[in-house]
């Protein structure tokens, strides 16, 4: 199994250089992220079982990756907010 650094504390994110943040949220033991591309990414620890990050798997992830149905389905990402083991997305079409 993969090692996940669950901090306690606020950390730097090492997100690709050609991505601008336009909105970051934190729930308990993730982040969301929606760029000015408008593209959601999210990473942390899910826990196995709420999938609060929306990939199509339970896996935990230390760097936050693209929410690849979002952009399969054309969806663009205006607005994040998380919450204590979920994570809301306001998206258009």
């Amino acid at each position: 199994a993969a090692f996940i650094s669950i901090q306690a504390f606020p950390a730097l994110l090492d997100l690709p250089q050609d991505l601008e943040v336009s909105k970051v949220s934190c729930g308990s033991r993730h982040t969301a992220v929606v760029t000015r591309e408008c593209l959601a990414l999210t990473g942390g620890w899910v826990g196995g079982k709420y999938g609060q990050l929306g990939h199509e798997d339970n896996a935990s992830s230390d760097q936050p990756c693209r929410v690849e149905y979002l952009a399969a389905e054309g969806l663009r990402a205006e607005e994040v907010v998380c919450g204590p083991w979920t994570t809301y997305v306001c998206v258009l079409e």
